[in-house]
């Protein structure tokens, strides 16, 4: 009878975790510097708006590393262009942080061209705690010798993340940017600064 119970007790939570776990969204894959202490996936009907939502949830209650629920995409279509990605995210419980985030690749080089993770870079707006759906947004300049576009989200302790309805825009020159980047690949119109002086 007691083996009977243990066995109850290790089945039924076995199903309650099958029920905790996500499916994989198509073109999206997991990584990080500890993908497996998160589930990632779809958390149906989880978005802001009633629908599906991608989530990063922590399945220990320690985590000295990042799990990042990601994609790339090739850069032609935006060759030259300043680019802003947002997305809707909500938080809860997040220990460290978490955020969106943009990667400019080149070719065949360990060095980024443009990065932006809300976290490191020009000003921190990573988010922590607890927080309703809000419109984040990252802008990077993308050079023409852009190579590969990667972008998501990600989490970096413990807590959960939603994110939903990720876009990417060109906007134009008046809208700054948000991450570092190598200013100096994006060409200009015109030679500058010829004589040094500036």
């Amino acid at each position: 009878m007691k083996i009977t119970k243990q066995l109850t007790g290790a089945f039924i939570l076995a199903i309650a975790l099958t029920l905790v776990s996500f499916d994989s969204p198509t073109g999206w894959f997991e990584a990080g510097s500890d993908p497996e202490s998160y589930d990632m996936g779809i958390d149906q009907g989880a978005g802001q708006d009633g629908k599906n939502a991608a989530t990063i949830k922590s399945k220990v209650k320690k985590i000295k590393g990042f799990g990042t629920l990601m994609q790339d995409c090739l850069p032609d279509n935006y060759w030259g262009k300043r680019v802003r990605m947002s997305g809707m995210v909500k938080t809860q419980g997040v220990s460290d942080w978490a955020g969106l985030w943009f990667r400019i690749d080149q070719k065949d080089s360990d060095r980024d061209l443009g990065f932006d993770n809300m976290h490191d870079g020009k000003k921190d707006r990573s988010i922590k705690g607890t927080t309703d759906w809000k419109r984040y947004e990252i802008v990077l300049d993308v050079p023409v010798n852009a190579s590969n576009l990667a972008y998501g989200a990600l989490l970096v302790g413990t807590g959960q993340i939603w994110f939903d309805d990720i876009k990417f825009e060109i906007v134009d020159n008046t809208v700054p940017t948000t991450g570092e980047s190598s200013a100096h690949l994006m060409p200009g119109k015109e030679p500058v600064n010829l004589d040094f002086e500036k």
